[in-house]
């Protein structure tokens, strides 16, 4: 069973939200960030990136960094930027990206049932990055990100949908990529009772993104729990802040990758060492190769599309193996080009679905890539079965569109 739990999220005036809502804060770089403050005095990133408020060059994990994100946030609080609920709650996030809407429960789960596994993960975290949001989170005093989670029942999803049919909004906006994002807030008591009881019969979240923030919520816990051995059950900083989105309704795009060189071979032996274990053939309609159906890949080199097709004997069944990530490491980007780990190797690059396959071939085109491959998207289902093996994905294997803002919803820890 998974267990849910209402909370006093801390939370922007419904007038400013559309100010303060961000795009999580590991999606650009500093100067990114940057940028987007300083046209902005109101953008979480202020919290999130707070080294954008310090001198450029200052290094990411100071302390600095840390205790301006939360002299920020209080300020904010006392500023009246943000307030906070006077009774626990549930909360309705949904967002509606070309026509296509997800409707999630922003509730607080439980780290003790991540560590145990009913929180299911799919991908490795990387130590630093855990590191800094650990940081982030105990001198906050706060979780100012949310996990974004999928969990798999209808009648949980036809409840969100019909209080929203028969609420109105108390935040509605449509940010500058024209994503939509609407809150709903649950204060019924029968309401979150029912709400609280109908997960009793979901047997486990699934991370879709937010595996860094999830990993390090769960360790504050424990750094807690280890000096405060008698902390109440519902302690806050037991649970983690999420948002629960019906898995059919998340819409996952491809995760492209460029690579820098052919690791010294000519064209013609490189495209000879394709066909050992792919059909290729040039791609004959006019604009991008955007592969047609899973094992299928797109490959944009020496200004020409081409389509790649995996040989049959080269796609196993294991739930790992089987993914297109897989398929193009394991027979083409590792023993073809050389790369032999995707996550440190600097001669390949990730691109996300979102800026289409136009930016692979700018990246050739630019010199910045000898080749460029295009992914078929992977599939909720296969994100599931691999979380429910308790195995891991290749990196960069799923990109999430559209991306939670942060700075709607504040679980405060205290």
């Amino acid at each position: 069973m998974a267990t849910i739990k209402p909370f006093r999220a801390v939370r922007p005036t419904a007038a400013l939200a559309h100010q303060v809502a961000a795009l999580p804060y590991d999606v650009m770089n500093e100067a990114e960030a940057r940028d987007i403050c300083s046209k902005n005095p109101l953008s979480f990133l202020h919290i999130d990136r707070s080294e954008v408020d310090l001198p450029p060059g200052i290094s990411p994990d100071d302390p600095l960094v840390y205790e301006t994100a939360a002299s920020t946030l209080y300020r904010w609080m006392a500023e009246d930027i943000f307030w906070q609920d006077e009774t626990p709650c549930f909360y309705i996030y949904r967002l509606i990206r070309n026509g296509h809407s997800q409707t999630g429960l922003v509730c607080c789960t439980s780290a003790e049932e991540y560590e145990s596994g009913i929180i299911k993960k799919h991908e490795l975290t990387r130590a630093e990055k855990e590191a800094d949001r650990i940081r982030h989170v105990d001198t906050c005093n706060a979780q100012t990100g949310p996990i974004f989670m999928a969990y798999q029942n209808k009648a949980i999803a036809a409840f969100c949908h019909a209080w929203c049919d028969s609420h109105p909004a108390e935040v509605d906006f449509i940010a500058e990529d024209g994503i939509t994002h609407q809150v709903w807030v649950i204060a019924d008591d029968d309401a979150i009772t029912q709400l609280e009881q109908s997960f009793v019969s979901v047997p486990n979240l699934y991370i879709a993104d937010g595996h860094h923030r999830c990993a390090s919520a769960a360790a504050v816990c424990k750094k807690r729990m280890a000096s405060q051995p008698d902390a109440p059950a519902d302690a806050p900083f037991r649970f983690i802040l999420s948002v629960l989105f019906p898995a059919e309704e998340l819409h996952i795009l491809d995760y492209n990758r460029v690579v820098k060189d052919l690791n010294g071979l000519s064209v013609d032996d490189f495209l000879q060492e394709i066909t050992k274990r792919f059909y290729l053939m040039p791609w004959r309609q006019s604009g991008p190769c955007h592969p047609l159906m899973p094992h299928q890949f797109g490959m944009y080199f020496e200004n020409q599309w081409y389509l790649l097709t995996a040989q049959e004997e080269i796609i196993p069944d294991d739930p790992v193996g089987k993914l297109d990530v897989s398929i193009l490491q394991e027979n083409l980007l590792g023993p073809v080009l050389g790369i032999a780990d995707p996550r440190t190797d600097e001669r390949i690059d990730f691109v996300g679905g979102i800026r289409g396959l136009g930016e692979l071939e700018k990246r050739v085109l630019l010199g910045e890539a000898q080749v460029a491959f295009a992914l078929y998207p992977t599939a909720m289902e296969e994100l599931m079965d691999v979380a429910e093996h308790n195995l891991i994905m290749p990196p960069k294997s799923t990109w999430f569109e559209p991306k939670l803002r942060s700075g709607l919803f504040i679980h405060l820890l205290k």
